[in-house]
């Protein structure tokens, strides 16, 4: 039986209908996503441009196994996270000591050589994994007693990753691009920084949860887990729901992942991103009122977290602040720079602000969708979320009709910008409720090692996504560019029917979990 807030201390201070700790969370995740988001947008770019524009002129195929192989191992060290936390150093220092380490890795891929490169990458491998799933974790171990509000809970905290993917892509990518390579990819390790001390001086909001285990409390999570009564049976059928959730998660970011490859390579050499007169000004005032609002309304979100929690934490309250006055120095200066341009061209790595814009936009609403009675079950939301994923390649195989590896061919932006949009609305059916489903299947004593699990198969689709994306220009030359995003098209839609037809015989693995 769920116990109800007024009871839980957890739930004493609410922001938004949801724990001010939720927002305290969703700000650090915010960093994080940040900078990783931030580097991502500028790494193929940056590996694959000429060396006369200041970048080390790769192939795109060695460009996309790099990239494959570091998002392959960022979700595979999280196995290692989880269970180093769950064990032995609790949640919260497995947070601060990845948190800083990544800090390291960022600072070290300004240096711009390719010794200091494979450092940086590997600081931010070892410190993503203690990071990513310990965070999860202690959402999970918050809402423990709150089930019915998980749901919506992981989707608030999705839009945080959002945020974050948002500001990180936006600032760092048009710094790398118009800047400065190291500036970019310096100002995603500054961000990162500031979300490790926001966290450190604030977790005091999360009470007991996500300390280092101790006997009593391995004892008490046992003896939970023995009341609950649930039968190794049962559980067997629990874990077998995870783990085909998690394989057809490898396909879905498989194709989701071509966001950071194949998808920027499009945006680069075949859609019309110069810009001039009337459509030069019209976009200047798009990029600034679709950079404006969301700030805003993260701002907003930043000041009721203020309002509740400035009096017990001030110096975890005042870090954050600074880090949004920065933010929005920087997006001013951008905005002026950007106007005091006759034309513009609109940086390849801008599309990629398109996901964690409409993740912004949208999360609130699905988050209201999964708490309402008109909610369907995990396994619809994953066969809609693959369908949808689908649907938006099958805008790009449209729209690329007749391009080949000869074309100089430059197609309209709104080919990817509908492609972010049917994406943005898979990943909403997927990724957060992924997180939820699996903390409410699996026994409370495996969380952290369970998260760290989906995140290898998440590894497995990173790598497979770097692998095929690295395939564009060979397929290209072959037949076209339209084969290549049919291919992205039709697998996702057939695997998303595929798991709607297994609906029933997954809900009787999942024994009654909603």
């Amino acid at each position: 039986m769920s116990v109800k807030s007024t009871e839980d201390p957890f739930f004493k201070n609410l922001v938004l209908g949801h724990p001010a700790g939720l927002f305290v969370l969703f700000f650090t995740e915010m960093w994080e996503r940040f900078s990783y988001y931030g580097m991502r947008a500028l790494l193929v770019l940056f590996l694959t441009t000429s060396l006369a524009e200041g970048g080390w002129n790769w192939s795109v195929q060695d460009a996309m196994a790099l990239y494959g192989t570091y998002t392959m191992v960022v979700y595979f060290t999280p196995i290692l996270g989880g269970y180093l936390a769950d064990n032995y150093i609790g949640y919260r220092w497995a947070v601060v000591i990845g948190a800083a380490i990544m800090t390291l890795g960022h600072a070290s891929m300004a240096i711009e050589t390719p010794l200091f490169l494979y450092i940086g990458i590997g600081c931010l491998m070892i410190g993503n994994g203690l990071f990513k799933p310990n965070m999860t974790s202690i959402v999970s171990n918050a809402y423990a007693n709150h089930p019915e509000k998980k749901d919506g809970a992981y989707s608030l905290f999705y839009m945080g990753v959002n945020a974050g993917a948002f500001l990180g892509i936006m600032l760092c990518g048009y710094i790398g691009e118009k800047v400065s390579w190291s500036l970019g990819f310096g100002l995603a390790g500054i961000f990162m920084f500031f979300g490790m001390l926001q966290f450190y001086f604030t977790q005091k909001i999360f009470g007991d949860i996500g300390l280092p285990p101790t006997d009593a409390s391995k004892a008490a999570i046992k003896a939970k887990e023995a009341q609950d009564n649930i039968a190794p049976n049962i559980i067997r059928d629990r874990i077998i729901a995870v783990v085909i959730f998690s394989v057809f998660s490898v396909f879905f970011w498989a194709a989701f992942e071509q966001a950071g490859g194949s998808m920027t390579i499009f945006a680069d050499k075949f859609t019309q991103r110069e810009l001039f007169g009337n459509s030069a000004m019209i976009f200047k005032f798009s990029d600034a009122f679709l950079t404006l609002v969301p700030l805003l309304i993260i701002t907003y979100v930043l000041i009721k977290l203020f309002a509740k929690t400035v009096k017990e934490y001030a110096l975890g309250n005042s870090i954050l602040s600074l880090s949004f006055i920065l933010i929005w120095g920087i997006v001013i200066w951008k905005i002026y720079r950007d106007f005091s341009a006759t034309g513009t061209e609109v940086p390849a790595s801008w599309f990629g602000i398109l996901n964690s814009l409409f993740i912004i936009c949208f999360a609130p609403l699905f988050s209201k969708w999964w708490e309402s009675r008109y909610n369907i079950s995990g396994p619809m939301k994953f066969g809609l979320g693959l369908a949808l994923l689908g649907l938006g390649f099958g805008f790009l195989a449209y729209g690329s009709m007749g391009i080949n590896a000869d074309s100089v061919v430059r197609v309209s932006m709104f080919w990817l910008v509908a492609a972010y949009l049917f994406h943005t609305l898979g990943e909403l059916c997927i990724s957060p409720v992924s997180l939820s489903y699996i903390s409410k299947l699996v026994p409370a004593s495996w969380i952290g090692i369970m998260f760290g699990v989906y995140y290898l198969f998440l590894a497995m689709g990173n790598k497979l996504a770097g692998s095929m994306g690295g395939l564009i220009e060979t397929i290209t030359a072959q037949y076209s560019l339209s084969t290549f995003f049919l291919i992205f098209t039709i697998v996702p839609v057939g695997l998303g029917l595929i798991m709607i037809a297994l609906s029933p015989l997954m809900k009787k693995l999942m024994h009654g979990v909603k």
